[in-house]
C-alpha cells in the first residue's frame, strides 16, 4: 500500500466514494462529468500548505481510500496546532481490510511530525459504526460538537 497526495485525476473516484453512503448521497453531487466546483474545491486545497489530501492506492496503483488532514493554528494551548482529520473514506469492496487503520496511522503520525498537539475528527451520529472504529483508534467522545449549515 501506498500513501500520496491526491492529484487532480483523482478527483472523480474521490467524489464517488465520498458519496458512496446514505448521507453523503444527500451532500454530493456526484454525476459525469463532475461539477467544476469539486474541481475548484481541490484547487484550493493544494494550494493551502495546512491542508493534505491523500489517497491511499493497493499494490496495483489503485486508489482506494482518502482522507483529509487540516493543520489549525491556535492562541490556545500556547499556540498549539490541532490536526482535524475529514472525509476518510475507503472504496467499499476494500472495506474491512484494515486501510482505514493504516490511513489513521498515517495521520496520526502526520500530526506528530508537524508538531500537532492533538488530533480530532468530528463524526455523524448517524454513523454508529465509525464512532466505534474511531474508539478502537483511542479516539475519545470528549467534547459535544454543534454545526450551523449556512446552506
Amino acid at each position: 500500500m501506498n500513501i500520496r497526495k491526491a492529484r487532480k485525476e483523482d478527483v472523480p473516484l474521490l467524489v464517488e466514494m465520498i458519496a458512496n453512503d446514505p448521507l453523503g448521497r444527500l451532500r454530493e453531487n456526484y454525476i459525469v462529468p463532475l461539477p467544476d466546483e469539486y474541481y475548484h474545491a481541490f484547487q484550493n486545497i493544494s494550494s493551502d500548505p495546512n491542508q493534505e489530501l491523500v489517497v491511499v492506492e493497493n499494490e496495483n496503483g489503485i486508489v482506494i481510500g482518502t482522507l483529509q488532514l487540516s493543520f489549525i493554528q491556535y492562541l490556545t494551548y500556547r499556540g498549539g496546532i490541532r490536526a482535524q482529520i475529514e472525509a476518510v473514506r475507503v472504496y467499499e469492496t476494500y472495506r474491512g481490510q484494515g486501510i482505514g487503520q493504516m490511513l489513521f496511522e498515517w495521520a496520526i503520525q502526520r500530526a506528530k511530525d508537524k508538531g500537532a498537539h492533538v488530533v480530532q475528527l468530528t463524526t455523524d451520529k448517524k454513523r454508529p459504526d465509525a464512532q466505534k472504529f474511531y474508539e478502537r483508534l483511542g479516539f475519545m467522545a470528549s467534547h459535544e460538537g454543534m454545526k450551523l449549515h449556512l446552506k
